[in-house]
């Protein structure tokens, strides 16, 4: 008899699940769900998800978001899967430098990638924009610049009291981010990259800017760059979006124009974003853009859509590229259904959308298998 074949092992990702504040948890709930459902029904690997309770109300209680020795612990994960910080009785500032924040600059997670497209179903806000005219990567530094967290503040109380917001540009910092972006747009179709700068303003970080990228721009002669001053980019960006691919900016623009990008693509509740450690020496973290939504928080109507696709760019980048595309394929059936939250002008549920994409899922996965 011949031997019997030995089917090799699905590999096992290690996660570490960070849900955290407000919507955080009913999104990332539904994103396990969905991810343990996936990897079920391809067998292709194994997700093993470890929680971790960092909060506000973490926060409240001991002080700290994240424990002591709370980095070494993420540092054996492959990946984080984060929901969102804040809180309405924590000072904004607090928690984000006390979170999300305290994981991206020691984890050298310079990359904030932030992907942008009209879904199936789902209308832009823009009159006469077709889905091909939408669909963007916007790759924004996320480790210095505005968001350094330098400067301070002096005689507190006088009429002269002073503070001092520094923003950081170092060319090692925008080198590694110009190079990312290049190559981030070589891979896409139409091999385009829009640098955003404010160097007419700003005239010592931001030419330091626009002299790195035009330098790393030779490195990429397939690339077809332009530059964009940022408040005329937030222009295009609404009347000419057909003209746009990929766009790279500093911490604080990008920030802003990828949430604008978000709402005219249809809502906030869809964009994901990537914090990416492109060296792979530290786990990079993967959350929707969406923030803690207190307003909503409970009942039950929050969009799981951006931590979907959250979490199908987290299988990308560890390497599951058939388990991404079929995660986003049944986000976009679902959406195409018409079965959506009310930020997009439907009635469903976060469950209700939650058990359509597993559904969907289940369904794809028996076909592929026939």
């Amino acid at each position: 008899m011949p031997p019997t074949a030995v089917l090799p092992s699905p590999r096992t990702y290690s996660i570490a699940a960070i849900p955290a504040d407000g919507i955080g948890p009913e999104v990332i709930e539904a994103g396990i769900e969905v991810l343990s459902a996936l990897a079920e029904s391809l067998g292709s690997f194994a997700i093993d998800f470890t929680h971790y309770d960092w909060s506000s109300d973490t926060y409240k209680k001991t002080g700290k978001y994240i424990p002591d020795g709370g980095l070494e612990q993420l540092k054996k994960h492959d990946a984080i899967f984060f929901g969102a910080v804040g809180a309405p009785d924590v000072p904004d500032h607090i928690s984000l430098w006390g979170l999300r924040l305290a994981i991206c600059q020691p984890f050298q997670q310079y990359a904030n990638v932030r992907p942008t497209r009209i879904l199936p179903g789902i209308s832009s806000p823009l009159r006469n924009c077709k889905r091909e005219d939408l669909d963007w990567v916007i790759v924004r530094e996320n480790s210095e610049g505005e968001y350094a967290g330098q400067g301070g503040r002096s005689h507190r109380g006088c009429a002269w009291e002073t503070a001092t917001e520094v923003a950081i540009f170092t060319r090692h910092g925008i080198i590694r981010l110009m190079r990312f972006a290049f190559e981030t747009a070589q891979r896409r179709r139409r091999k385009m990259l829009t640098v955003v700068t404010k160097s007419n303003a700003q005239r010592n970080g931001m030419v330091l800017w626009d002299e790195v990228a035009a330098a790393v721009s030779k490195e990429f002669p397939d690339v077809t760059m332009d530059k964009m001053l940022v408040d005329a980019m937030t222009v295009r960006m609404v009347q000419k979006p057909e003209s746009l691919d990929t766009i790279v900016a500093t911490n604080l623009h990008a920030d802003i124009l990828s949430d604008l990008a978000a709402a005219l693509a249809g809502s906030i509740g869809i964009a994901p974003t990537s914090n990416l450690d492109p060296t792979r020496e530290h786990p990079s973290m993967f959350e929707p853009i969406h923030g803690s939504a207190f307003d909503i928080t409970g009942k039950g109507i929050s969009n799981p859509i951006a931590t979907f696709w959250t979490a199908a760019e987290m299988l990308a980048w560890l390497g599951e590229d058939e388990a991404s595309a079929t995660l986003m394929k049944s986000v976009e059936n679902i959406c195409a259904r018409g079965v959506v939250t009310p930020d997009l002008g439907g009635i469903a549920g976060t469950k209700e959308v939650t058990a359509a994409v597993l559904a969907d899922i289940k369904g794809d996965s028996s076909k592929t298998h026939q």
